[in-house]
């Protein structure tokens, strides 16, 4: 017996049968080692720390053994005998390392039952992909007396970036590209100014500052950073940084920029007075977000530039995110347009352009994603509320991007994330010459530096695509 997708049902005590049994499988990635560690709290180095982890007898990273254990729970609490099962007792033993690729099959068989209280005994083991027996076990449970068949709770996995360093899965991406040279505009600030210089200690950039030369040193002095080896373009202010940055992108000099402590709107103005910078796509800014309980990167725009964007507008925006999307590695990107409805109205512009983009994509002028919309944020990121609405769509509770009616929406739903979802953020602006690192002047240093990782990712996807 297998676990259905969408039914959980259990079976009672009196239709258990001895012999009968059930089976599930899953394979055992970084994310579930790192996010049983957080729960559990169990950080032993044998299973977080590959360094120390390749200098034990096993020679790497393994999972905790109690992980299997909790797959066994899973499996009698889910299937057999199902809801309702209360464990009593369970021994097991450990005899093989579970390592990250591993693919599991972790079977229970029921071997006896006791009718006066309705115990019942299973041999539980798992194997991995060769067939040997990792983990082994008796479990005792208490059968349930009562049928149960109800729709599954779809759980979204625990996210990497709640277990694992902020960012962590960007700046592995990241980590094989060669860095470029960097135009960073005013960073006078101490965020604006370590999360250049960190940019740089990472590979991402060969930082140019653009800034007042005195008060830049001044800064890194108070701040403890050192300024050894890094290019210094003196101007007097912050118009005159975004001014000199633009120009010298422009020139070919920088391959990218990165926004420091002045105003989006100094550096936007002077990046559209370049002709060299300008494209045949309007500007447009996209956050990348990774999101505790979503099991996806999830890429919103626009939220910063954009104000009412018309239907014009929407299609460089998507067409953008879509490129950024691609850049990152997904191939065809699932993208939301998003409306407080999931129904076309006239009474709601934002529905209208929705319905016009997934048309538009059908016939070809937007490309490279799947589209689909209106759809509220609720079904348009839960399979659950998606079915629950009778959406029947490749797009709805799986959206790769989030494309908001305004500026307002995207920009209160990115911070929402953010601040009460404890979202992971960054961001870039597209439809430039050249990628446009772009973060809020309350950032901190590490989201800066993931912001300049997500630019330089598009650095060489542009550089691909030159003649």
């Amino acid at each position: 017996m297998n676990e259905s997708d969408d039914i959980i049902e259990n079976i009672t005590y009196d239709e258990l049968q001895v012999g009968q049994c059930a089976r599930l499988s899953r394979t055992l990635s970084k994310d579930d080692i790192a996010a049983f560690a957080a729960v559990s709290g169990d950080v032993n180095p044998a299973h977080v720390d590959p360094e120390y982890a390749g200098h034990t007898l096993f020679h790497g990273v393994i999972a905790h053994g109690m992980w299997g254990a909790a797959l066994i729970s899973r499996l009698l609490g889910t299937c057999l005998p199902g809801p309702g099962t209360i464990y009593l007792a369970q021994t097991l033993q450990f005899l093989k390392p579970v390592r990250i690729g591993d693919e599991l099959r972790i079977t229970a068989t029921v071997t006896a039952k006791e009718p006066v209280k309705k115990h019942v005994l299973l041999d539980c083991e798992i194997k991995n992909q060769t067939g040997a027996v990792v983990l082994t076990g008796v479990a005792t449970v208490i059968a349930p007396s009562e049928k149960v068949r109800r729709p599954r709770v779809h759980m979204p996995p625990l996210s990497l970036s709640q277990v694992h360093a902020n960012y962590a899965s960007l700046m592995e991406a990241a980590a094989p590209l060669s860095p470029v040279r960097c135009a960073v505009v005013h960073p006078c600030d101490e965020a604006s100014l370590r999360g250049a210089l960190d940019a740089a200690k990472h590979g991402l950039i060969v930082p140019v500052l653009v800034g007042p030369q005195e008060r830049l040193r001044a800064l890194a002095e108070s701040a403890g950073l050192s300024l050894a080896g890094v290019e210094l373009v003196d101007v007097p202010h912050s118009h005159a940084a975004a001014a000199r940055a633009a120009a010298m992108a422009g020139a070919g000099e920088v391959e990218m920029l990165m926004k420091g402590s002045l105003h989006t709107d100094e550096l936007m103005s002077a990046v559209l007075e370049t002709p060299a910078l300008r494209t045949a796509r309007r500007l447009s800014h996209v956050f990348r977000l990774e999101v505790p309980l979503y099991d996806k990167v999830l890429l919103i725009s626009d939220g910063a530039l954009n104000i009412q964007p018309t239907l014009e507008h929407k299609v460089d925006i998507v067409q953008n995110a879509i490129e950024l999307a691609h850049a990152l590695g997904t191939a065809e990107p699932k993208v939301a347009i998003l409306s407080a409805v999931e129904t076309v109205t006239p009474k709601i512009p934002s529905t209208l352009d929705a319905a016009a983009l997934c048309k538009m994509a059908e016939r070809g002028q937007i490309s490279g994603a799947l589209l689909d919309g209106p759809l509220a944020f609720d079904n348009a990121i839960s399979p659950m509320a998606a079915r629950a609405k009778g959406i029947v769509s490749q797009v709805a509770g799986h959206a790769d991007i989030l494309i908001a009616p305004d500026l307002e929406a995207g920009n209160l739903l990115a911070k929402q994330l953010e601040y009460l979802a404890g979202a992971a953020v960054c961001g870039v602006v597209l439809g430039a010459a050249v990628p446009i690192a772009l973060t809020s002047r309350a950032d901190d240093a590490a989201a800066r530096t993931a912001s300049a990782a997500l630019a330089l990712m598009l650095a060489h996807r542009y550089r691909q695509q030159r003649p």
